[in-house]
């Protein structure tokens, strides 16, 4: 508990910084009365910045799963064609078949990502009326080319694409508005550096014109509902008014980082900086990276493991022995791989230790 900050990279939750823990420990307010219309209203506008979209962000309180689910029976009338290449892309396409809707799944070998011309060559044919993508797929470390999948689905008519944004929102580039994404889901577990517990969603207005037409779309996760609701700095149903105060904080933070923009480039940084270890390390010390260049998520990074009698339970289990925390591999990666979650408030300066540490490890 009394562990210094910039020791925790897990791919999720993230570690929270003293401070937005501390925000949390303000007194309880009435969540119908004004004092949470206040701060529901301060924190739409910066809250908005970090998805780059002018449609406001809905707030839920729950996992970015349940948004996961409103967006499937908000967004899909019949069909839909899931964009597999890991764990997390998966479970988007199995929220799908639970909710009664048929899917196809278009998929790759783990760590890699469906690229825009196989969306192409499989959409018209699919009958799918949506598509879902798992942008940053923190299962593999592979981020998915989503704006120019964007531009391939809008070729076809009235084909909604719904994103998981869960750990690439506020730590690299989605612009919700700018690629014509339909429907944006993150958690702020993640890149926003909050304790686990909000979800949040960006419709279109089309999405949410759909929405309107479907049945069956359930009580809790109506997103017309939640459209109505946060257009008047309300919730449907109880917000969870700590978590909120710490958004507050923590966009507050982001302002004084120099913006969302400021904020990927950090990311970028320590992403870049993983990269530049495998190049000058991997060979000595038996790893690389599982995606390849130009596909490679910035806030997780995940590494295959290639000596004999390597594990990546074994090599967390040794960091953690040293104070320092990461992931195995996740799955049928979990034995083969291992992650870094770089992300929220880390530092490449953090990120610097870690692989020092990493690197007597592996050496052995």
């Amino acid at each position: 508990m009394s562990a210094p900050f910039g020791r925790f990279f897990l791919p999720g939750p993230t570690e929270v910084l003293p401070e937005i823990l501390a925000a949390q420990a303000k007194p309880m307010i009435g969540h119908r009365g004004p004092e949470t219309e206040r701060l529901l209203e301060r924190v739409a506008a910066p809250l908005s910045a970090v998805f780059r979209t002018r449609q406001p962000v809905m707030i839920a309180a729950a996992s970015a799963t349940g948004f996961m689910e409103a967006a499937i029976r908000n967004g899909v009338r019949a069909k839909v064609l899931s964009l597999v290449g890991g764990a997390f892309a998966q479970r988007f396409a199995d929220i799908a078949t639970a909710c009664g809707r048929e899917v196809e799944i278009l998929k790759v070998e783990q760590g890699r990502t469906v690229e825009a011309g196989q969306v192409r060559d499989r959409l018209k044919a699919s009958g799918a009326d949506a598509v879902t993508v798992c942008h940053s797929e923190s299962a593999t470390g592979a981020l998915a080319p989503v704006a120019e999948i964007a531009e391939a689905v809008r070729e076809v008519d009235d084909v909604l694409l719904l994103v998981d944004g869960v750990t690439s929102v506020a730590g690299s580039p989605v612009e919700v508005d700018a690629w014509g994404l339909d429907f944006v889901v993150s958690g702020s577990q993640k890149a926003l550096a909050l304790p686990p517990g909000l979800a949040f969603g960006v419709a279109s207005p089309r999405m949410l014109e759909r929405a309107k037409t479907l049945r069956g779309r359930g009580l809790y996760f109506d997103l017309a509902v939640y459209d109505e609701q946060i257009r008047k700095h309300q919730t449907p149903y109880t917000p969870a008014v700590s978590l909120l105060y710490a958004l507050d904080a923590q966009l507050a933070r982001i302002q004084q980082e120099g913006g969302i923009e400021a904020r990927w480039a950090r990311h970028d940084g320590m992403r870049r900086r993983v990269e530049r270890w495998a190049d000058e390390q991997g060979d000595a010390l038996g790893v690389t990276f599982l995606p390849v260049e130009g596909r490679r998520s910035w806030t997780v990074s995940c590494l295959r493991l290639l000596r004999e009698g390597q594990a990546g339970g074994a090599l967390a289990k040794a960091l953690a022995q040293r104070g320092y925390t990461i992931a195995p591999g996740y799955g049928k990666l979990k034995d083969t791989t291992f992650r870094i979650g770089h992300m929220g408030d880390h530092t490449v300066a953090e990120l610097e230790v870690l692989l020092g540490q990493l690197t007597e490890v592996l050496r052995g």
